[in-house]
């Protein structure tokens, strides 16, 4: 098993578990985590959703720079929830294993200042175009939501796009409200 650095805050170059080589799990790449972080800017005391987990670095990322509570989700969550406990953040975190639809359909209305979305490339846009709703409605006035996908085939949100960046076969997409960072 290999390992992940964390890129800044207070854990700024801790060690998380990743997962072995021929995982289906594809964590985001320290670099596209610094893109994302330095776009979002200061995250004091927001409520993040990190959905499609995985390794749980989104979510750590967040609470390394300063967000109050995080909320990680996964169908198969055991490296998120061992990557929290390892970093002893389980105060300011919880791991639920569901669909991320799923888990979104029960979700209360805003209730994330944040939401980071890294589903599988392969995710069939039938599937993608249920999110978008559920996301919207998740989402508290004023919050952002960070959505990674492949360049060829980018997921559609109807929020606004404030910021979109290309990091090689990673397409990182800044969606929130108008006047928004």
């Amino acid at each position: 098993m290999g390992e992940l650095r964390i890129s800044g805050g207070e854990l700024g170059g801790r060690r998380i578990a990743a997962p072995s080589r021929g995982s289906e799990l594809r964590p985001t790449t320290e670099r596209v985590r610094e893109a994302i972080f330095s776009m979002l800017g200061p995250l004091e005391g927001v409520r993040v959703l990190d959905l499609y987990c995985g390794t749980g670095a989104l979510g750590i990322e967040a609470l390394s720079r300063g967000a109050a509570q995080a909320t990680l989700v996964d169908t198969r969550p055991g490296l998120a929830r061992r990557n929290l406990e390892a970093l002893d953040l389980g105060g300011r975190a919880v791991v639920v294993r569901s669909d991320a639809v799923r888990y979104l359909d029960r979700a209360s209305k805003g209730s994330f200042d944040l939401i980071l979305c890294d589903p599988p490339y392969g995710l069939d846009r039938r599937r993608t175009a249920k999110l978008d709703p559920l996301l919207r409605r998740a989402l508290a006035p004023g919050g952002r939501l960070i959505v990674e996908s492949s360049p060829e085939r980018p997921i559609e949100v109807s929020l606004p796009l404030l910021r979109e960046r290309r990091y090689g076969d990673t397409l990182v997409r800044l969606h929130g409200e108008e006047g928004e960072r």
